[in-house]
């Protein structure tokens, strides 16, 4: 998430009431997520195990809940809860706003675009050129669609992102500030749900498409001319690469790449990053010629068990 202007790093200190540590007037030019983060960002960090790869990544901001040593170059903001605070500034930069009816003010259609009966359109949503939008389709604030898109009853688009944190009372949730990017030929079934980037972008790539009842997480890209099946659910943060094939029921857990032509059968378990263009079946899954041996050696062994009677 990028801001509209400059902030200084006393700012958002006093915005939040937390300490820091530099100069008070390091730039403050945005707030993402660690695996999006670039120069003038704010990360937030608070378990021991992440305080490395917070401070040595790209983001010049780091929210921390304990007094480390500074990297040259970088400031902190030291706070007892940084993902409270974190929240705060969503609030703050990304406010909620309700909507005063099912079509926007600020929403944009683009020309040739027909948008069908109880179509949902929130706050600044931009739809582009020749687009069919059928009816009962929700598509959240700020959400940007490309041209010739096609999208079934029932999607929806900028759910926010299914992030908790669990505390003694119960969970927390991470506030969605981001958006959902859908590009030029792109068709989306029904039933589908694709939740909004954290602070970032969730992208559907251009000529890709999407059959029905499919769950995309936050801040996951989905690459060009890509092919996905029913019921295949996708955590956040995965990168799928360009001219992927995934077939119904897979399952993708977070933080994992689909490398560039990658099939991935029926009912996978999808567990770890995937070699270009390799078919994988399977739970936990594998090279689908390699499983497929593994599962005929199994059927043999009542034969072998029975032969050292």
């Amino acid at each position: 998430m990028r801001f509209t202007r400059k902030h200084s790093l006393k700012e958002i200190a006093e915005l939040i009431g937390s300490e820091y540590v530099g100069d008070a007037d390091f730039p403050v030019w945005g707030m993402n997520e660690i695996h999006v983060v670039t120069p003038g960002d704010i990360v937030f960090v608070d378990h021991p195990k992440y305080y490395d790869k917070a401070l040595n990544s790209a983001a010049t901001i780091i929210l921390i809940n304990k007094q480390v040593a500074c990297p040259k170059g970088k400031a902190l903001l030291i706070s007892d809860d940084p993902f409270r605070d974190f929240n705060k500034l969503t609030k703050h930069f990304k406010p909620f706003q309700a909507s005063a009816g099912m079509i926007s003010d600020s929403a944009f259609v683009g020309e040739g675009t027909i948008i069908q009966p109880n179509v949902y359109l929130g706050n600044n949503v931009k739809i582009g050129n020749n687009c069919l939008i059928h009816s009962s389709v929700n598509i959240g604030d700020n959400c940007v669609i490309g041209d010739n898109v096609i999208i079934h009853s029932g999607t929806v688009l900028g759910g926010d992102a299914f992030y908790y944190k669990k505390r003694p009372d119960g969970f927390d949730k991470l506030l969605s500030g981001g958006r959902v990017v859908v590009k030029d030929n792109v068709e989306i079934g029904s039933n589908n749900s694709i939740d909004r980037g954290v602070t970032g972008d969730t992208i559907i790539g251009e000529g890709s498409k999407l059959d029905n009842l499919i769950q995309i997480g936050h801040d996951t890209v989905i690459g060009k001319n890509c092919l996905i099946a029913s019921q295949v659910g996708i955590a956040g943060c995965v990168v799928v690469e360009d001219d992927v094939t995934i077939w119904g029921q897979v399952g993708i857990r977070s933080d994992v790449t689909i490398a560039k032509g990658t099939v991935l059968m029926a009912q996978c378990g999808v567990s770890k990053d995937t070699d270009p263009n390799t078919t994988y079946w399977g739970t936990p899954f594998g090279e689908v010629r390699t499983k497929l041996k593994e599962y005929a050696a199994i059927k043999k062994l009542p034969e072998i068990v029975k032969s050292l009677k």
